[in-house]
């Protein structure tokens, strides 16, 4: 490969890791990093804050399906510049602290912004540029490369947040919290629009195989009668609650390990410096051991973390227990989100139907938007303090559970399915 080329994927790749975690910064990063004060400043419960969350996830479980036809007939460049410009327009109004209903309509337009236009283009282009034999390598660089811009980001976000606060927090008024989590706003949505420039001027018009043009339903029908599609499918819900459960460790470490609101944002933005180890390892192993094993283990340590943090008492005395499973979580989460997707490539899952496969998936898979975090609220609000978190550990640990299952049937079904073409082409010679 001569250098020019090389330097082209870089740019592409580093483009789609970008663009990747600038969109869904606005409705996820303010909340996940600073959810104490966004409680406070917007005035909302954990159970309203869920909802409008929950909004956010039923707009996007409608979006994911047909968004993934679109990615099969349309240029990722082109999809994914209208998808960032259009959600970081949604940042300024966030800006001005809407009411309520505000957020409900906030949210629910980037449901659709973020994935109608954006989801499966992403994943698609992902999967073309790893090519045949480093899908582990594709997936996992991408979403290592998004937890790495997510963590300076995060840091960025968390210093901003510091320098904008007096220096005890917890004597801020309510105007410098306001004043403080503005500034955090413009700044992701500065970075979400400064995406959109990056997607336009260096993900290509087309790469490798020409778009596939056939009957959307062609590829709907195609998809649909492979058993392991649903199973994947399966095995990114359960992938997806673990990472929807991180958003609650800042408020856990306030409440649980009685730290203060800077405190407990940094325990937050500390698991997004592992993302990017986590998922570039997870995905250098799954070219070597198959992502399907490498699933099973991280859903394996899923269990063993939730199990400890529902039944152990926290200490306040040793935060170190704190950082110990938020260590072990993050590694086992973003080790998943390295290597859900490679395994399209193990499944055997045509190429050319790839973005309808990522509907497909993707549709069922991330239903937790919808759900998690208004269960979490329900849990929080009905059972406060520390009782609270508990039982939301309970509930986060059965999908662990039921994500180890799902992985280990996946990888029997594949390696009979590989037995039986195996054995069927021998009879042929």
């Amino acid at each position: 490969m001569d250098e020019s080329r090389r330097l082209e994927r870089v740019l592409f790749m580093g483009a789609l890791i970008v663009a990747g975690e600038a969109v869904f910064s606005l409705p996820f990063h303010v909340a996940r990093f600073f959810r104490p004060t966004v409680l406070q400043v917007f005035e909302l419960s954990n159970t309203q804050l869920g909802a409008v969350q929950a909004v956010y996830g039923v707009v996007a479980m409608l979006a994911y399906f047909p968004g993934g036809p679109l990615a099969d007939r349309y240029p990722a460049r082109r999809l994914l510049t209208a998808s960032l410009l259009s959600t970081s327009l949604g940042g300024v109004y966030f800006a001005t602290f809407p009411p309520y209903r505000g957020l409900w309509v906030l949210f629910g337009f980037w449901g659709l912004t973020t994935i109608l236009l954006f989801w499966a283009a992403l994943i698609r282009a992902t999967r073309e540029w790893g090519g045949d034999d480093a899908q582990g390598r594709a997936y996992g660089i991408l979403d290592g490369g998004r937890g790495l811009f997510a963590a300076v980001l995060a840091a960025a976000a968390v210093f901003l947040f510091q320098s904008l606060l007096p220096d005890d927090p917890t004597a801020a008024t309510e105007l410098e919290r306001a004043r403080a989590l503005r500034g955090i706003i413009y700044g992701y949505t500065a970075a979400t629009a400064g995406a959109a420039v990056l997607c336009w001027f260096f993900v290509p018009e087309r790469n490798g195989e020409a778009h596939d043009h056939e009957s959307a339903w062609t590829h709907i029908a195609m998809v649909v009668r492979l058993p392991s599609v649903w199973l994947q499918a399966v095995i990114v819900v359960c992938a997806y609650v673990g990472y929807k459960g991180i958003d609650n460790y800042s408020l856990f470490a306030v409440q649980g390990y009685r730290m203060n609101e800077v405190e407990g944002a940094q325990v937050s933005a500390i698991s997004a410096w592992i993302r990017p180890f986590a998922a570039i390892g997870a995905g250098w192993l799954g070219d070597r051991i198959r992502s399907s094993r490498v699933s099973a283990l991280c859903f394996a340590l899923l269990v063993g973390s939730y199990a400890w943090l529902a039944f152990a008492v926290p200490r306040p005395s040793a935060p170190w227990v704190l950082y110990m499973n938020v260590l072990v979580t993050c590694l086992a989460v973003f080790g998943l989100r390295g290597v859900y997707f490679a395994l399209f490539q193990e499944a055997s899952v045509p190429l050319a139907a790839t973005g309808t496969a990522v509907g497909l998936v993707s549709v069922i898979g991330y239903t937790p938007d919808i759900f998690v975090n208004l269960v979490a609220g329900w849990l929080l609000d009905h059972s406060p303090g520390v009782t609270g978190h508990q039982h939301f550990f309970i509930f986060l640990g059965m999908f662990a559970i039921l994500g180890l299952l799902a992985s280990v049937a996946f990888g029997r079904k594949v390696s009979g399915s590989c037995a039986n073409r195996l054995g069927s082409d021998s009879s042929k010679n």
